[in-house]
């Protein structure tokens, strides 16, 4: 039987979610307790890929298993097992071709900046003590309703047979003294996020105008665009899935 299980972490200290040598990540953390909970061998198939110090609100991933899971009676056993900075909220019986990659239908991430020094926020917001234009800012993010292709907004070398992603939410929005971009799309590309808010926020700055987006688009060029922002201040918040809605 196939199962989805829903989660959330704090990617502070992990390499990411995928699996790879000689590096912590969520995948290897949450399979090894999983496997060891449920007494079998699993293997799971994330929604996507998290990137190092990326974090998720609302994360989830996809495994079979001939045992019948009662939610309700696993979730208190794992997360007794898991470390801190990963929480399982359930797990989700569905049909056995369902894939938590391919069948979500769109995705939800929010970037957070704070604007003045705070101890408690450091491993999950960027501090960007200079003045932002925010209402240049939204400005230009309707720009990217404008289009679907997003190469420029690429990792150079990326191996993906397409670069269009259709972008449904795009703004800024202001919290005391903080800032959140939050922004939705049926697919995102890798560093794809961090480099859209690198890119507004040097249009916050007044080093690029509001009309330059377009010309940096329809470059497809990653060194036209902006700089990266750091990860910590990313969350992955929200995966839909048809049969979840």
């Amino acid at each position: 039987m196939r199962y989805f299980i829903e989660f959330a972490y704090q990617g502070t200290y992990y390499h990411g979610w995928q699996s790879q040598p000689n590096a912590k990540t969520v995948q290897e953390t949450l399979t090894s307790a999983l496997s060891t909970i449920l007494r079998t061998p699993l293997e799971l198939v994330g929604a996507g890929r998290t990137d190092a110090g990326v974090h998720a609100r609302q994360m989830y991933a996809h495994f079979d298993s001939e045992l019948v899971i009662n939610s309700t009676a696993i979730v208190p056993k794992i997360n007794s097992f898991l470390p801190e900075d990963i929480v399982v909220y359930g797990f989700h019986a569905v049909g056995d071709e369902a894939h938590a990659r391919f069948d979500a239908t769109s995705r939800t991430y929010e970037y957070h900046v704070h604007l003045f020094k705070d101890a408690f926020k450091k491993d999950l917001s960027w501090y960007h003590y200079r003045p932002l234009d925010v209402e240049k800012m939204n400005e230009a993010a309707k720009i990217l309703f404008e289009y679907e292709d997003f190469e420029c907004f690429s990792k150079s070398n990326t191996d993906v047979f397409t670069f269009n992603c259709t972008i449904t939410q795009a703004n800024w929005s202001r919290h005391q003294n903080s800032l959140v971009f939050t922004i939705t799309a049926n697919r995102f590309l890798r560093n794809m996020v961090r480099a859209i808010v690198g890119t507004l926020v040097q249009i916050g700055l007044g080093k690029a105008t509001v009309d330059h987006l377009r010309t940096i688009i329809e470059s497809k060029d990653r060194g036209q665009a902006g700089f990266s922002v750091p990860a910590k201040g990313l969350f992955l918040t929200r995966v839909s899935y048809p049969y979840f809605e």
